[in-house]
């Protein structure tokens, strides 16, 4: 059986959860980590058993010493565009923590170096792989509602108190705040399930006294005719997710994870899911062997940016951010 030599760039917060899903995989082994922190490098090595691995102190020493077959980008926002181009310029497969990066140049950009090396490119929004995610998705495309006519999607979290003096609220690290975090999950979502091409975007938004955006409220019209409204919370109670997609024939309504198809004059209905198939790095991995097509392609990624990029615009925000163009 091949076995695949995945390096790890960063160990912090969600690169636990990609170690989790990578160990599982009798076809991967993880064999080099880099963080510019030694002391999270060796906890996370004794927390998931990684002792063979190799660790270095930055990543750039990690691509000239390590022999690899992919990478595992789990660093802040503003690092992925550079560090994702240093891999592809490798010869290696990478997967690009969300979002892929903070620009659309940037992501072109990418798109660009992957179609150069000939090597897989994806971002690793997960919720192209849960069964709730991709029933919505199926049945907006069965017609099951008919033609969308609205939506409206949803987050609120306790973001602005849980990142405080975290590089998260840094815009030159994160490139932005709960919109450019957690909501981008959100705006994937949006776009991913519905198809829908965004052409006009009106927001208000409020940074709640922290150096980057927290609440964004925006109106959006699409080339199609539908009409949405995106409602990213950062300051919230508690952590909530609601979407609302409504068509000519019916609706699809999602609470929580709770998924429920109503039509007029008929019993709701609340469809039974199957178990979940894959996850961003088994279908990573799957795609670099050749068993499947790449789940989220840098095309589709580079939507997200682009749509996060007309909220900022439409409310008159302007991260710090550093363009990259080269």
């Amino acid at each position: 059986m091949e076995i695949l030599r995945v390096g790890m760039i960063g160990t912090g917060g969600i690169a636990g959860w990609h170690a989790r899903q990578l160990l599982e995989l009798p076809e991967v082994e993880v064999a080099a980590l880099a963080d510019v922190n030694p002391d999270s490098l060796e906890r996370f090595k004794e927390k998931y058993g990684l002792h063979r691995a190799e660790a270095y102190p930055d990543y750039q020493t990690m691509l000239d010493n390590a022999v690899l077959d992919a990478v595992i980008i789990c660093s802040p926002h503003t690092e992925h565009y550079r560090q994702a181009r240093d891999v592809l310029d490798r010869g290696l497969h990478v997967l690009i923590e969300k979002p892929m990066t903070c620009t659309s140049i940037e992501a072109e950009n990418l798109i660009q170096a992957a179609e150069r090396s000939g090597k897989i490119l994806q971002v690793s929004y997960q919720r192209h792989c849960q069964p709730e995610f991709l029933y919505i998705r199926d049945t907006i495309r069965s017609g099951e509602i008919g033609k969308l006519t609205s939506i409206t999607a949803s987050l609120y979290q306790q973001w602005r108190e849980g990142t405080t003096n975290s590089w998260r609220q840094d815009p030159s690290l994160s490139g932005g705040g709960f919109l450019m975090d957690s909501g981008s999950h959100i705006i994937d979502v949006l776009l991913w399930t519905t198809g829908l091409t965004p052409v006009e975007v009106k927001t208000q938004l409020h940074q709640q006294g922290s150096p980057v955006e927290i609440d964004t409220f925006s109106s959006i019209r699409f080339a199609e005719g539908a009409i949405a409204g995106l409602n990213l919370v950062g300051h919230a109670p508690c952590w909530h997710e609601t979407y609302v997609f409504c068509g000519e024939k019916g609706g699809i309504f999602f609470d929580n994870g709770k998924i429920t198809l109503r039509k007029a004059g008929e019993e709701p209905v609340v469809p039974k899911l199957p178990e979940p198939a894959t996850n961003q790095d088994k279908s990573f991995i799957d795609a670099i062997l050749g068993r499947h097509e790449v789940m989220v392609p840098g095309e589709f990624a580079l939507k997200v940016v682009k749509f996060s990029e007309m909220v900022y615009q439409a409310a008159g925000y302007v991260p710090n951010v550093t363009l990259v163009t080269d």
